[in-house]
């Protein structure tokens, strides 16, 4: 028998945000997520409005409260299974506060909070509610991702010596905060944004793509968190110096003012044995490096385990991949595969079972994001004391 769709709902959204967008179209994509409900904008009669233009028919609400008020009323299979927050990031922390306590589970967009006291809280709530609760960290759905974390972790490259994880951009390299961009001009805002721009916001990024990938975590940060446009209120470059808990040192860095540059993710780790490269502008393919070898290179939906290299590859992880190779999955596929998974743990949570997912294997936890709150906080602690070593939470 096929399964009931989950009914998701939208806090956030309305006034041509663009981040909704591919959150609805990775909701819907499977057929077994629909959304149904929303609460998409902090003027009540503009929610309404946005609702009833929405491309499909949804329940709108004037505000998350009522959405959350109502909703958890609802019995099972008629109310919201979870919802999915794409706010500004001032407006992450109550409404995910609220869905916990009221039993709902979150899938929320990053970075997780503004202040590291807020992503305890919501750390501890979890925790006592055992509520599921992901973070959007786009590129972990990634299929190649995931294969680079399996490769890393497997000890293919032997010990990691450096890991180098960025994430850099050119879209304000000039004050697109004063042209009328609603993107640009939230995020540049210490009120709404927090205490970094450029690190919150993508910086948190190529963080999580470092930990994700190789399974280990900063214990220093030595920070260097720079403003490179005249009178702009946040940071818009984001270096830091980082020491691993392996012993491994490497670079996390972000930038936003490199004219040319589009969304370059990407994370190169150095090992005894070899290197691997990953780009998410080439999202499609791995490169290893080995001494003394010809380079290696794996694509998606195209890899052969027991290859000279490669061991045994998780059959799950071989039956992930949506089409055959040379058709290229990208980033609305990399948010479905994280919707996907993060559908298992509420169909479990609802079940009163164990959630298969929960420990950061599938998407990102609210502990993840936890962490990518102290780590920003650490860099610009870093960068405003000289860019001495400040240790990790």
């Amino acid at each position: 028998m096929a399964k009931r769709p989950l009914n998701v709902g939208l806090i956030g959204g309305g006034g041509g945000a663009f981040i909704v967008q591919p959150h609805q179209k990775a909701i819907n994509s499977d057929g077994t997520r629909r959304v149904t409900c929303a609460a998409l904008h902090p003027d009540p009669n503009v929610a309404m409005q946005e609702a009833e233009n929405w491309p499909f028919p949804i329940k709108g609400y004037r505000s998350y409260d009522e959405l959350i008020e109502q909703e958890s009323k609802k019995p099972v299979g008629e109310r919201v299974d979870y919802v999915t927050i794409v706010t500004p990031n001032n407006v992450h922390f109550d409404p995910a506060m609220k869905c916990i306590n009221a039993g709902i589970p979150v899938f929320c967009e990053k970075p997780l909070t503004v202040t590291l006291e807020e992503a305890d809280k919501l750390v501890a709530a979890v925790n006592e509610k055992k509520v599921p609760f992901g973070v959007a960290h786009t590129y972990l759905g990634h299929w190649t991702t995931r294969f680079s974390r399996h490769i890393v972790r497997s000890g293919l490259l032997g010990q990691i010596r450096w890991v180098d994880a960025y994430y850099i951009q050119g879209w304000l390299a000039e004050r697109a905060e004063d042209t009328g961009s609603m993107q640009a001009e939230w995020r540049v805002d210490p009120k709404r944004a927090g205490i970094s721009n450029c690190g919150g916001d993508i910086g948190t990024h190529a963080l999580m793509q470092l930990r994700y990938v190789t399974g280990l975590e900063v214990t220093q940060v030595s920070g260097h968190v720079e403003t490179f446009v005249k009178g702009r209120r946040l940071d818009d470059a984001f270096f830091t110096y980082v020491k691993l808990d392996s012993g491994a040192h490497g670079l996390v860095r972000a930038l936003q003012i490199a004219i040319g540059h589009k969304n370059d993710l990407g994370i190169e780790v150095n090992g005894t044995k070899g290197t691997l490269v990953w780009k998410q502008e080439e999202h499609e393919k791995v490169v290893i490096h080995l001494l003394g070898q010809p380079d290696r290179l794996y694509y998606r939906n195209a890899v052969t385990p027991n290859d000279g290299f490669l061991k045994d590859v998780p059959e799950w992880l071989m039956k992930e991949p949506t089409i055959p190779s040379g058709h290229s999955e990208g980033f609305h596929d990399a948010f479905a595969r994280l919707h996907r998974s993060f559908e298992e743990d509420v169909r479990a949570y609802e079940e009163g079972k164990p959630l298969p997912n929960a420990d950061g294997s599938k998407y990102a936890t609210v502990m993840d994001g936890s962490i990518g709150i102290a780590f920003v906080k650490a860099a610009v602690d870093s960068a405003h004391n000289g860019n001495s070593w400040v240790q990790m939470k």
